[in-house]
């Protein structure tokens, strides 16, 4: 069998300069890249049409028939070369604004041709510029594709004259010179079980597709293939972590956790919020490192399922640590943990940046010698100084705000790594949760606690603006609290402190003193200005807070009911979702009002109505991916890792919940005793673990 992995430049028709032309602008280096080059999509050649069946619309056709003169028309500038075409049924004409020379010199007269593109008609004559074109005899000796694949091509390609029919003539060429032979990767077993074509038939008809069946078989296969040894290794990842990093075993469930639950829980624990402690209890107790995700919705109660395993914790004489991303959000967590925890004998302490050198020297004390059992903050937990007596648990909060290098350092804080739970408050589509973090254990808190009312979410256009400041009004004169929140852009700072201070000029108009106090917090004010506006906020000295998305996550105001959202089609999904979960923490009726301009792209109008008609979150989420891509989504530090070369994970959800499955099936059955009818499936597997495949570091 041929080697795939040998240069692109050894090719026929390639060399050297094209090689190095293929590689930089496609990163086809060898015969196995431009073998995976798949088309992005596919024209209909199955059907000849004669000149008489030629209709006047924008669809492309081809035709047969023999180039009879060919003659030179001048124009404005320079000119262009017109060649009268016949076939049995009439005539038409072919013209070229360009490259005239070559067609000349090329060109047969009076000698069967294909020719295909785009038909015009003008002056009662059909016309086809820059046609494609083959002889009839070369068009019957090639691997004949009914559906015309059409690759992926960048400008600098095409002023280099590699088209799309150069593209489909080196394709033909690799599949002569390997004889269409490739190497099969997928055991019989799983293909007859998953009704998979073998690799050989998808790969010629993924490049040269005899019908639109076959096409789709193809399709199928190839990404079925390719989503099911990304499963495969997050798989085995996750059972070899298992196997590998031993992790403490919480055995019991004590004093601490039962005398809490028993006393102190101050509501009803959901279903939900039930089966993934129950998930952690069990992860706990196995004596392997726990690496959990817990997603939930903004209000799902995570904040209570990440105090009772802290309490399991200590209940068997280990410390935790939570982890926020920024001051204000751990400063949250503290307050929030402190209060449920304040009438029992465990120490809990706030490491931050702004923490003193005072409070630092207790918290690093008390962290030694094992009398503080929890310990809360940002990124200062990671540093070298702070040491642990027996840290058993550490809890991210929104992990992807942190480096590698960072939460590397939390496990190198004991001679055994701590369990590790991830939370986060942005729901990730099962799709992507699956991909990106498809080597964690996986948790979900899919339902909020009862009582909430649904917050109620209205679009209103700038014009709308004096009905919105009366309805503030009201909202105030029942007592209740109010967020006005202003876009921030990282590239415009500058823009945006000027339509912040606009908007908090027009609203201290509108709202002012002695009858209405208003607080402003944005991102270029010192922590402790920032913190002084919220705590006034908070509790209550102040109505309306003025701000930027710095509270997008952070601050807890139960008696706050309105959320305004100004410049509303300049945010994301995700985050205008985040900010609505700022309100409807209180048993009052809540309000998220969406202000935008009446100029609204298409997709800002499907990001505002689906704010509008759903709370849910993940349903959002299903919406942003769609929108955005996952790239996008996960941001770029992970983008690289979902440019799939023929699956997408938005569109071909059915064929990955099937490949995850196949894999778990086998990866769970076979770890050191492999069944032999999967041999194929583990060299393959072995080889693209060699091959240094950037999924084996994902999460």
């Amino acid at each position: 069998m041929i080697n795939f992995q040998i240069s692109i430049a050894y090719l026929k028709g390639v060399g050297p300069a094209r090689a190095q032309l293929l590689g930089k602008e496609l990163g086809i280096f060898t015969y196995a890249d431009l073998a995976n080059f798949f088309p992005h999509r596919y024209i209909d050649r199955t059907k000849f049409y004669q000149i008489k069946e030629l209709q006047n619309n924008s669809a492309e056709v081809q035709l047969v028939g023999k180039i009879t003169s060919m003659r030179s028309v001048k124009q404005k500038k320079g000119s262009r070369l017109v060649a009268s075409f016949m076939d049995a049924s009439g005539s038409m004409e072919l013209v070229w604004f360009r490259g005239a020379k070559w067609i000349r010199e090329h060109m047969k007269l009076n000698v069967p041709y294909v020719i295909f593109g785009k038909v015009n008609y003008y002056n009662g004559n059909y016309t086809m510029p820059h046609p494609e074109m083959e002889l009839l005899s070369d068009y019957k000796k090639g691997f004949k594709a009914a559906m015309q694949p059409v690759y992926r091509s960048t400008e600098l390609l095409s002023i280099k004259g590699v088209s799309n029919r150069v593209m489909q003539k080196l394709m033909q060429n690799l599949f002569q010179e390997c004889k269409g032979k490739f190497a099969e990767t997928l055991s019989e077993k799983l293909m007859v079980s998953n009704g998979l074509i073998p690799k050989n038939k998808a790969m010629f008809n993924i490049h040269f597709p005899q019908n639109q069946e076959l096409l789709s078989q193809a399709e199928y296969r190839l990404k079925f293939e390719e989503l099911f040894f990304i499963q495969l290794q997050l798989i085995v990842k996750n059972l070899t972590n298992k196997k590998k990093n031993k992790g403490f075993v919480f055995e019991k469930v004590g004093d601490y956790f039962l005398e809490f639950y028993n006393k102190f829980l101050p509501f009803d624990l959901t279903g939900a919020q039930k089966k993934v402690l129950k998930e952690i209890r069990r992860d706990l107790n196995t004596g392997a490192q726990m690496n959990r995700l817990l997603q939930g919705d903004v209000g799902s109660g995570k904040t209570i399922v990440a105090v009772l395993s802290m309490l399991i914790a200590a209940d068997n004489d280990y410390q935790s640590a939570l982890i926020a991303p920024t001051e204000i959000l751990a400063s949250q967590h503290f307050n929030a943990v402190r209060e449920l925890l304040q009438d029992m004998e465990i120490g809990v302490r706030l490491l931050t940046g702004s923490s003193s050198k005072a409070q630092r020297k207790v918290i690093h004390e008390e962290l030694e010698n094992g009398t503080l059992h929890i310990i809360i903050g940002t990124h200062a937990i990671f540093e070298d100084k702070v040491k642990f007596a027996n840290l058993g648990l550490a809890i991210i909060d929104e992990q992807h705000r942190f480096g590698v290098a960072q939460r590397a350092k939390m496990w190198m804080k004991n001679e055994l790594p701590p369990h590790i739970l991830v939370m986060t408050a942005t729901p990730i589509p099962r799709t992507l949760a699956m991909s990106v973090y498809g080597d964690l254990d996986i948790s979900v808190i899919d339902e909020l606690p009862p009582g909430r009312k649904s917050i109620r979410t209205l679009h209103k256009y700038d014009s709308n603006r004096l009905s919105v400041f009366r309805f503030i009004k009201e909202e105030v004169a029942r007592g209740r609290q109010i967020y006005i929140v202003y876009p921030l852009i990282q590239e415009s700072e500058q823009l945006d402190y000027k339509d912040l201070m606009d908007g908090y000029e027009s609203i201290s108009r509108a709202f002012p003193l002695p009858d209405y106090r208003i607080s402003i917090v944005h991102g270029k004010m010192k922590s402790a200005d920032k913190e002084y506006e919220m705590q006034r906020f908070v509790e209550g000295q102040t109505q309306i807070m003025v701000a930027t998305t710095v509270i997008e996550v952070g601050v807890n105001v139960p008696n706050a009911s309105v959320m305004i959202i100004e410049s509303a089609e300049r945010f994301g999904l995700s985050q205008l979702h985040q900010l609505r979960g700022r309100v409807g923490r209180g048993a009052d009726q809540s309000y998220c009002i969406l202000l935008s301009s009446v100029k609204l792209t298409k997709e800002a109008k499907t990001r505002l109505q689906t704010m509008v008609e759903t709370n849910d979150g993940f349903k959002i989420a299903e919406v942003d991916l769609k929108l955005r891509g996952p790239g996008d989504l996960m941001g770029t530090q992970q983008s690289g890792v979902l440019n799939l070369r023929i699956a997408d994970i938005v569109h071909d959800s059915k064929v990955l919940y099937k490949a995850r499955k196949a894999a778990r099936d086998i990866a769970g059955s076979e770890m050191g005793h492999l069944d032999p009818d999967h041999r194929v499936v583990w060299s393959t597997y072995e080889q693209i673990v060699r091959d240094g495949s950037i999924w084996m570091n994902i999460s």
